[in-house]
């Protein structure tokens, strides 16, 4: 019996493309449906993640799992016999990169969040926090290819989606993150040149720009 595997995400989240870039370094054929996240999510988003109600949202032989780097994890785990695994087989390397991946999503994701809808001194602040966590995230890259080492894993995974939502950081901060963080752009340059699974998943960084513009109207902000 085949398996069943269904994605609930949007084009444009940087959390979807992290279990997109996932499925697809494993090979792992599956149903992609995309939510309407400004006006109407479906009933069965609804459903199947009704705490925070929000994607992505595996379904494995019926089963959710939320949550993009839990979502993650699970994929890592349950096709553990297909190439590439993508978290460190040894212990103390696994725990070191889930320590980062939390980072990325505390520190890089929530001010970046921020950056994208706030104004004036609240805006300046979550800049700041932004660009100094890109700038410890560099130091941890050291002159490693990746941060796995030689090869892409799961901080890299965690991260990466990021790129796509550079231009639309520089244009509400009005910054230029390359300047700032060269090797940041480098690292995220590279891991797009060499990686199938991001060249045809990453969304192009202008499209989400004007996809931002749509949201922060929503919002009332602009």
């Amino acid at each position: 019996m085949a398996e069943e595997v269904v994605l609930l995400s949007y084009w444009a989240s940087p959390y979807g493309m992290r279990v997109q870039i996932a499925l697809a370094e494993k090979g792992i054929k599956y149903e992609f449906k995309e939510e309407d996240l400004l006006s109407n999510k479906s009933n069965i988003l609804l459903q199947l993640n009704p705490i925070h109600k929000k994607i992505p949202v595996l379904i494995h032989n019926g089963k959710p799992v939320c949550e993009s780097m839990i979502v993650v994890r699970y994929i890592d785990e349950v096709w553990k016999d297909k190439s590439p695994m993508l978290l460190p087989s040894d212990p103390y390397q696994r725990s070191q990169a889930m320590f980062w991946a939390d980072f990325v999503d505390n520190k890089v994701y929530g001010h970046g969040n921020k950056l994208l809808f706030s104004k004036g001194e609240e805006l300046e602040e979550a800049k700041k926090g932004f660009l100094e966590s890109l700038k410890l995230l560099e130091e941890e890259l050291g002159n490693k290819p990746y941060f796995d080492g030689e090869t892409f894993g799961f901080v890299d995974l965690a991260l990466v989606p990021v790129y796509s939502w550079v231009y639309a950081f520089e244009t509400c901060g009005n910054f230029s993150i390359e300047a700032e963080c060269p090797k940041f752009i480098a690292w995220a340059k590279r891991c797009v040149q060499h990686k199938d699974s991001l060249s045809k998943t990453l969304p192009n960084p202008h499209k989400v720009s004007q996809f931002l513009l749509q949201l922060r109207k929503h919002h009332g902000i602009d």
